[in-house]
Formats: C-alpha cells, structure tokens, sequence
C-alpha cells in the first residue's frame, strides 16, 4: 500500500511539472510606448495590477510634494514628526485617487543596537506611516510595510548627521 502511495505521488508530480503556465508570445507584437518625456515607459514589477502604464509624473517631479520620499525619525523612535505629517497626507490622497497604485514601505534605522533590535524598530517605523496612510482612507492592500533594519543605510559615516539620514521610512511605489 506503501509503495502505490509512493508511485502514486510520483506519477502525479511529474505530470504536474509538465504542465508550464508561461504564455506563448504573440507573434508581431511589440511595445514600443513612450512616457510623456519621450522616453520608455517604465515596468511596474510583475504582477502589478498597473502592468503596461507609466509611473504618474508628479511622483517624479521635484516641485511636486510627491516625489519626497522619505520620512525621517528621532533616535530611538518610531512617533511621526510634524514636519512630515503634510508628505503623509500628499501620499495618501494620491494613493486615494488611484486606487491600483501600491506602495511598500521601507523601515529603516542606524547602525547602533542589535541587529533585531533595529528590524524590529525599521519595522515599527515603516507601520506608523502605513497606520496614518490608513486613517486617511487609504485601503490596506495598498500598502505593505517592512523592515530593513540597519541593512540599507543612506550614510555610512558613524556620525550623528549620518545616523539620522538613516532613521527612516522610505516610500517605494510598485513599478519604481
């Protein structure tokens, strides 16, 4: 009986792993799209639900409140500044109006304290701009939080000024 199990389970693997799901592509079709520069149109990541469609331009443009990306935070903190509470605001009223758009949101810190330690706060920092986007209305399966830790810094230089530029939550948007 053991035995068939086995052969059994063999049997249907192997025609399991037969079967691809990748699409044969279409004879004569090309992209050849253009974002409104000229130039071509960036990829969201695969499975972006904005698969074929450019990044908007005002995440893109210096003077539009968009394109800053980052919130920064006290040491040893994940408590959201005045300072940036406007860019939260900008960030959640453009994820509002486009409701495909997904942002993930990347928690960082500096380089002092233990490796979990600063996970753990990177985390903690990259949840309290995901829980204020949220109280603005924007839907949770937009944002997804996560924790770089110490892994990603701005700034290597083991100075305060560099410690800070570390402290921080970057906001990515699918298809960068």
């Amino acid at each position: 009986m053991k035995r068939i199990l086995v052969v059994a389970m063999v049997v249907l693997l192997t025609a399991c792993a037969g079967k691809g799901t990748k699409e044969e592509p279409k004879a004569g079709v090309e992209d050849k799209s253009t974002d409104l520069s000229g130039g071509p149109v960036t990829k969201p990541l695969e499975g972006a639900e904005t698969a074929g469609r450019a990044l908007d331009p005002r995440l893109r443009d210096p003077n539009n409140i968009l394109s800053k990306r980052t919130v920064y935070f006290d040491y040893d903190s994940f408590v959201i500044k005045e300072e940036f509470k406007p860019l939260i605001q900008a960030h959640a009223k453009f994820l509002n109006e486009n409701k495909d758009a997904r942002v993930t949101l990347q928690g960082n810190a500096d380089e002092r304290g233990s490796r979990e330690y600063n996970l753990a706060l990177g985390q903690k920092r990259a949840e309290s701009v995901k829980k204020a986007m949220q109280v603005l209305g924007v839907q949770e399966i937009q944002i997804e939080a996560v924790s770089f830790g110490e892994e990603k810094p701005n700034c290597t230089d083991s100075a305060e000024d560099c410690w800070a530029r570390n402290r921080r939550t970057d906001i990515v948007y699918q298809g960068e």
